[in-house]
């Protein structure tokens, strides 16, 4: 049973816009009483204050660059001068605001029946004769006054703020005439969002036309008009300059609901469009930080190794923010948590712990959730993985690295020794054939660097593609190392990692040493789908280097 105490024209209870809910129509179209007096219950006299630094025809920017400065110009004025944007009609008010006798407007539009917006240009007098101890040199200047006739029902159920204004309980909401003051780089996309409220629909199609709208929108609670303006700038065709310049938009209005679809089509055309951060690594070193934050959310960035991203955001950080109080702020409450550091190598979280930049107390929190990630058994790293990738947090959810993640395990004695455990889903696999391959990122064995690599390539003979599986070291030059080495599988039915070939080699920098066809098989049957050698879709494999005495 539906509340009988429910206030049919309070936004705060009522749906606001049906775009969201398909079993609801379209709002009506008030259109045609739009300032006239006809439909009309009260008068909006709209003072338009001089903007003394910005260009007050912004509303017809030529492009969003224009409208990014003015944007910023108009936050610098209003740090300087913090003048009242809305006056309730007080008797003080520097443009009368008493009461209209209701004969006297019915006589004065008897020979019309819709009444012109009335334009009245400011004299200056009034400041003069005006009582109001605000009013000084410093003041904006009161350059015209708009009257219109509005409908405050019609105005109340689109907007909570106009609500507010009419039915407070005081005074000022049983008056017939309020007023409102603006700026005058406000104007254009006030007259706007009023025609919208009425019409459900904008004369305007311009990007920076759009975001004037959108900020008055805002300004006055309007949510069906953010939705509209949001969804006919995703309809816009998207550039790195408008993208960056919706991530930037105030915070009240990025926090909107309406807004949340154009801001998430603006962080994924950033982070499809950088995607390769390795290639574009100049351009994005220039992006601010709503940008950078967008892209390094990705899942889908392509980097060598999670060390990299890490390095990346040391670099960019280190640019931006010279003092190292800025930097460590930003590192802890924006950019450090772009960095899935359960993916990181244990030899860079070593380092992590050692990096001055970051609070040593948010460091070691990161570093030890990393390292107890990187203990846990498989099955719960993907329920980490998967309870992560439904929240805003991404930091267990594993990227698509050019170097594939390894698991490694140390011995100083008897032997220095290391069990690495590499791990490639039979998509991964598949995408090799036919001459494809894949890296494992670094490890380290005596203070060498060392890799694996699997391919797909053709056996000995050349009579049939098969999988491979090879040891590299990174270093080159005239270095030599001598490691004893074996490579296992986890093997069906048992499931336990089955040993495939050993052998000894002195690596020589930049050398890799392994065997063209691990399994002994054909491609085809390796890929298999009743393959021995997939658990739940994984290739499961190890390598255990041992130094030679």
């Amino acid at each position: 049973m539906k509340d009988q105490n429910l206030d049919l024209f309070d936004p705060r209870t009522a749906v606001m816009d049906p775009e969201y809910s398909p079993t609801r129509t379209r709002d009506p179209d008030f259109g045609f009483a739009f300032n006239d007096s006809n439909f009309s219950d009260r008068l909006l006299q709209i003072e338009i204050m001089a903007d003394p630094h910005s260009d007050s025809d912004s509303f017809h920017s030529q492009s969003l660059a224009d409208w990014a400065r003015n944007r910023k110009r108009r936050r610098e004025d209003i740090k300087k001068d913090m003048a009242l944007d809305i006056t309730a009609c007080p008797e003080e008010q520097v443009i009368s605001c008493n009461q209209i006798d209701t004969e006297d407007v019915e006589n004065e539009n008897q020979d019309e029946s819709v009444v012109a917006m009335i334009e009245e240009p400011h004299s200056g007098d009034e400041a003069n004769n005006a009582d109001d101890s605000s009013w000084n040199f410093d003041s904006p200047r009161v350059v015209k006054v708009k009257t219109l006739h509005i409908s405050s029902p019609i105005l109340a159920a689109k907007s909570p703020f106009f609500y507010k204004l009419f039915s407070n309980g005081m005074r000022e909401s049983e008056q017939r005439q309020v007023t409102l003051r603006i700026n005058a780089s406000e104007e254009a996309a006030l007259m706007e969002l009023l025609n919208f409220m009425y019409s459900n629909t904008l004369t305007t199609n311009t990007a920076p036309a759009l975001l004037d709208v959108l900020m008055a929108a805002d300004k006055f609670e309007v949510a069906s008009c953010m939705r509209y303006c949001s969804r006919q700038l995703r309809n816009l065709p998207m550039t790195p300059e408008s993208a960056l310049l919706y991530l930037e938009l105030p915070s009240s209005v990025l926090m909107a609901e309406a807004v949340q679809p154009l801001t998430d089509a603006a962080e994924q055309f950033l982070a499809a469009r950088y995607k390769d951060i390795t290639k574009f690594q100049e351009e994005v070193m220039k992006l601010p930080l709503a940008g950078v934050e967008a892209i390094l959310s990705s899942d889908d960035l392509q980097v060598a190794s999670e060390d990299a991203v890490y390095d990346f955001v040391l670099k960019w950080t280190r640019t931006h923010y010279p003092q190292l109080e800025e930097r460590r702020e930003i590192l802890g409450s924006r950019l450090g948590r772009c960095i899935r550091f359960p993916f990181m190598s244990c030899r860079k979280l070593r380092k992590v712990l050692a990096c001055n930049d970051f609070d040593h107390e948010f460091a070691s929190k990161l570093v030890l959730e990393a390292l107890f990630y990187k203990a846990e058994a498989p099955h719960r790293q993907r329920t980490q993985a998967a309870e992560e990738s439904s929240s805003t947090s991404r930091r267990f959810v594993e990227r698509a690295y050019k170097y594939r993640p390894v698991k490694v395990v140390d011995f100083e004695h008897p032997r220095q020794q290391c069990v690495v455990y590499l791990d490639l889903k039979r998509e991964e696999c598949a995408n090799l054939f036919p001459s494809g391959r894949v890296y494992s990122q670094a490890f380290h064995l005596g203070g060498q660097g060392f890799f694996l690599s699997a391919h797909c390539n053709m056996d000995q003979q050349s009579s049939f593609h098969c999988f491979g599986l090879f040891l590299g070291m990174q270093e080159k030059g005239s270095v030599t190392f001598a490691v004893d080495y074996e490579f296992a599988a986890r093997t069906k039915p048992g499931e336990e990692y089955v040993s495939k070939y050993k052998g000894n080699y002195t690596f020589t920098g930049g050398k890799a040493v392994g065997y063209r066809n691990l399994f002994a098989i054909p491609w085809t049957s390796f890929i298999a789908e009743d393959s021995p050698y997939f658990t739940n879709g994984t290739l499961h494999l190890r390598a255990e280097l041992t130094i030679r005495s």
